[in-house]
């Protein structure tokens, strides 16, 4: 790959990026981490001896931001993956992989003596695991590189580390989505389109800041809600966020390919019971709530809540099928929803009455934002939660 091909930015981040620690940090589709990858690939080609080591949130999320662009660039004949140990080769190197997906992350590169360290999405990381790599780094000459979009002013990486970069050494690059020259205008605009709010600030403007106020202040009832018969719809996805002492809400998602709505995902029907005003209802009865009010329809799937174990024991006894744990990150679910809100692809039926009384409501947590942590309030959210799974799911369908 020709630098000449990059932006100057981009140029000078790989010719310049030799401290102990290299940081490139922006808006997403900035091309900050191909900047960073070709880096990597560099230092990899030219490296003395010692351990080398690459990080993701998980090894699955790793082989898809970063090994499967590596083998586009080398070729299979130089990078390969080694399924189930862990590892990989590039150049002939061994390369160890790591997920960082929790505090217990930390322990499976304690003892380990690194030369060399990559990293994608390190906000994502547990900051105990940051910490243990980088006291790993011990050889002479141990150097980091490492990709990231900005979070919270809070978070422990923007105050710990970018904000004392001249007093650790480490060299930092920000990009906006601007710096990458190679992307069609008409892709940049729609891109720009499709965020608002926090998430353009954080994703467009590569800006850290603090997630605040509602979460869906795109919400809009004159654009979002529709009233009268539904369209024929030929997809229906079933959000499941359960409760026994709590809520349990349903929500029936369903994609429209023709007439007045054509190309969008409409919440077409809820069901909301409160064991908090009464009794309570045992899994049985949930589980046959949940098939009344499917009536008789065949769900591509139905995402329930990872934790709900009881109640999907139940609903296998009962023969639900296309039973499928939901996809619970909360702030993807959350950006998903979003940008379907923004670009007018998901609608809400007016029937959906506890939804649309929970969507103006939901809103961040200023007390885990003081603590550098963005999440949503956990009061009146059970309508919002199922609403993310089913949306999780309708983004990665494609028609």
């Amino acid at each position: 790959m020709k630098l000449q091909r990059m932006s100057r930015k981009q140029r000078d981040s790989i010719l310049w990026s030799n401290s102990r620690l290299n940081l490139w940090s922006g808006s997403v589709r900035s091309g900050k981490t191909i900047a960073s990858i070709i880096r990597w690939l560099h230092f990899v080609a030219h490296a003395p001896p010692g351990n080398l080591l690459m990080v993701g949130k998980t090894e699955r999320t790793l082989r898809r931001n970063i090994l499967d662009v590596i083998t586009e660039i080398v070729g299979p004949e130089n990078f390969t993956v080694i399924s189930g140990l862990g590892e990989c080769t590039l150049y002939g190197r061994k390369i160890y992989l790591a997920g960082a997906n929790d505090e217990r992350s930390e322990s499976k590169i304690r003892g380990i003596t690194l030369l060399a360290g990559y990293g994608d999405e390190i906000t994502l990381w547990p900051e105990s695991f940051f910490a243990m790599l980088l006291s790993r780094l011990s050889e002479p000459g141990a150097k980091f590189f490492g990709t990231t979009n900005p979070d919270g002013p809070g978070h422990w990486l923007k105050k710990d580390y970018i904000d004392r970069k001249e007093q650790i050494g480490l060299n930092l690059y920000t990009f906006t989505l601007e710096d990458n020259e190679t992307l069609p205008t008409d892709y940049v605009d729609s891109l720009k389109r499709e965020y608002t709010g926090l998430w353009y600030k954080r994703y467009i403007l590569g800006l850290w800041v603090a997630a605040e106020g509602a979460i869906y202040d795109m919400f809009d009832e004159s654009k979002h809600v529709i009233s009268g018969p539904l369209p024929p719809m030929v997809e229906e996805i079933v959000g499941v966020d359960y409760g026994t002492a709590n809520p349990s809400c349903f929500l029936k998602l369903g994609y429209v390919l023709q007439g007045d709505h054509a190309r969008k995902w409409i919440v077409s029907s809820e069901y909301y019971f409160d064991g908090r005003k009464g009794r309570q209802k045992t899994d049985v009865e949930l589980g046959n709530d949940l098939t009344a009010w499917l009536g008789g329809s065949h769900p591509s799937s139905i995402q329930i809540d990872p934790s709900a174990a009881s109640f999907k024991a139940q609903l296998r006894s009962m023969g639900v099928a296309q039973l499928r744990d939901a996809d619970n990150s909360v702030l993807d679910g959350i950006r998903t929803v979003a940008s379907m809100l923004t670009s007018g692809k998901l609608l809400i039926h007016e029937s959906c009455k506890h939804l649309l009384e929970e969507i103006p409501g939901y809103a961040w947590d200023s007390k885990k934002q003081d603590r550098g942590l963005d999440a949503p309030i956990k009061v009146d959210d059970h309508c919002c939660d199922a609403l993310r799974y089913a949306c999780m799911r309708a983004a990665s369908r494609r028609f």
